[in-house]
C-alpha cells in the first residue's frame, strides 16, 4: 500500500519569460501532472499554485526541494491534506 494526499504548493517567484515551464519541470520528471494550476502576476513577482491529488507521500519534499531551487524562486510554501491509503 502506498501513502498519498492531496498537496497544494504555493510558489512566489520573480516574474520573467519561462517561468512556468520551469516551476513544471519537478512534476515532469517525477512523471506527475498537476490537477490544477493557477498562476498570477502581481508587478514584479508571479504567484503560482499546484494542486496534486493523490500524490505519493514521498515525493513531496523532492517536488518542494526542487521548486525552491527554481531560478527567481524566492518562496515555496507546502499545504497537505490528510493522507489516505491507496491500494
Amino acid at each position: 500500500m502506498t501513502t498519498t494526499l492531496t498537496v497544494r504548493y504555493l510558489v512566489l517567484a520573480e516574474a520573467s519569460p519561462g517561468l512556468l515551464p520551469r516551476l513544471l519541470q519537478p512534476f515532469a520528471k517525477r512523471d506527475l501532472t498537476p490537477d490544477a494550476v493557477q498562476a498570477r502576476r502581481e508587478g514584479d513577482m508571479l504567484r503560482a499554485e499546484f494542486l496534486l491529488h493523490a500524490m505519493p507521500e514521498e515525493t513531496v519534499p523532492l517536488v518542494a526541494g526542487n521548486l525552491g531551487q527554481v531560478v527567481g524562486v524566492v518562496d515555496v510554501a507546502v499545504q497537505q491534506d490528510a493522507a489516505r491509503i491507496a491500494a
